[in-house]
């Protein structure tokens, strides 16, 4: 009986490590849920919000205020957004994150505009 607790007890100690993994392995959270909002944003307020979302992460990262970074990702968002094809921005609106191919895009206006990448 010893034997069969001890091989249930591994079975599921194993199922549940390999969930966290599966979990931990994905580029979105677990409880993300994206902004209804962004079903139906206009071209230039999906552009605002990635400006602003530049503006907070780019703050951080540099340890300087918000204003000292608005151009340089004022520059990153209309860059980035330009270079989304029609099929990227629907998936940002869907999901709320940038697809990987839109990702590489974006990568690309960071450094185009002089911005720190962020560590993924």
């Amino acid at each position: 009986m010893t034997f069969a607790f001890r091989s249930m007890l591994a079975a599921a100690a194993i199922a549940v490590s390999a969930g966290a993994a599966f979990a931990a392995a994905s580029n979105m959270p677990t409880q993300y849920q994206p902004d209804p909002a962004l079903k139906t944003a206009s071209a230039s307020e999906l552009r605002a919000r990635v400006r602003q979302a530049c503006s907070v992460t780019q703050a951080k990262l540099q340890n300087v205020s918000e204003g000292s970074v608005s151009r340089k990702c004022d520059c990153y968002a209309g860059q980035t957004m330009r270079a989304l094809s029609a099929d990227e921005v629907q998936a940002y609106r869907d999901t709320g994150i940038f697809s990987d191919s839109a990702r590489a895009k974006a990568l690309a206006a960071i450094d185009s505009c002089k911005l720190e990448r962020p560590t993924l």
